[in-house]
């Protein structure tokens, strides 16, 4: 009996299956609509989002809670430009140097296009996945990006609510509509 029991003991756990992945697919262009809150430090804002993303170009509209923009940022491959409700223009190389004066948040533009859609690129490390094989957790360049929940159960659905950080920022993002573009 003793023997049989050492004998168990060394035997082979059990594999177990890997966990379900599930394909994600990103859509280079798509608009979505909904509602964000960024904060860093003591720098905050909310309201509403309205986001084109298409052929290398984004437009970002961003609302205060009460329905009036806030400021409009027009990116493409030539520049980018930023009005805000006051009057004023800014312009700068990129959507990544404008966004963080609407938003008080340092965030990468040219990766979000990715995050929103749960599909991250080869470099970004994809910690954990729901129960449809869909990220739940993903690292990339130091940002943690929690995938709360998802437009439905399909394992192709698009996220309904995100939480991005690093550091003391954080960006919440809650999507209320989405369409893939053409």
């Amino acid at each position: 009996a003793v023997a049989t029991l050492v004998l168990s003991a060394c035997a082979p756990l059990p594999s177990t299956a890997p966990a379900l992945i599930a394909t994600r697919t990103f859509a280079p262009a798509f608009a979505l609509q909904g509602r964000i809150s960024a904060n860093a430090g003591e720098q905050a804002a909310s309201g509403s989002i309205d986001w084109r993303h298409a052929h290398g170009a984004d437009s970002f509209t961003l609302l205060t809670p009460l329905g009036q923009i806030a400021a409009q940022l027009e990116a493409s491959a030539v520049g980018a430009r930023l009005r805000t409700a006051d009057g004023q223009e800014l312009n700068a190389d990129s959507a990544e140097a404008l966004l963080p004066r609407v938003l008080g948040v340092d965030v990468p533009v040219a990766r979000l296009g990715r995050w929103v859609q749960a599909a991250p690129d080869a470099a970004a490390e994809v910690r954990n996945r729901d129960s449809a094989g869909r990220p739940a957790l993903v690292i990339d360049q130091g940002w943690r990006i929690e995938y709360l929940e998802y437009l439905s159960a399909a394992a192709d659905a698009p996220p309904a609510r995100l939480d991005i950080s690093r550091g003391d920022a954080r960006i919440r993002l809650v999507i209320d509509s989405w369409t893939t573009l053409p």
